[in-house]
């Protein structure tokens, strides 16, 4: 359980930095992606990176 939980945050953590940096317009690639320069998806990806953080944080909390 403890280590799907950390395995799930960090996925949820990268996949919410990608979305900020596609958002923002850092990150553009795909070229074609529709998310691109996009502010609503640099919320997504800050509110899905900040759900990662707190499954790591759980996850590492309980007990082994």
């Amino acid at each position: 359980m403890r280590r799907t939980l950390t395995l799930l945050g960090v996925i949820a953590l990268l996949i919410g930095l990608v979305w900020i940096g596609q958002g923002s317009g850092y990150f553009p690639y795909p070229a074609s992606s529709f998310m691109i320069d996009q502010s609503p998806w640099i919320a997504y990806g800050a509110g899905l990176a900040l759900v990662g953080l707190v499954l790591v944080w759980f996850a590492r909390r309980t007990s082994r």
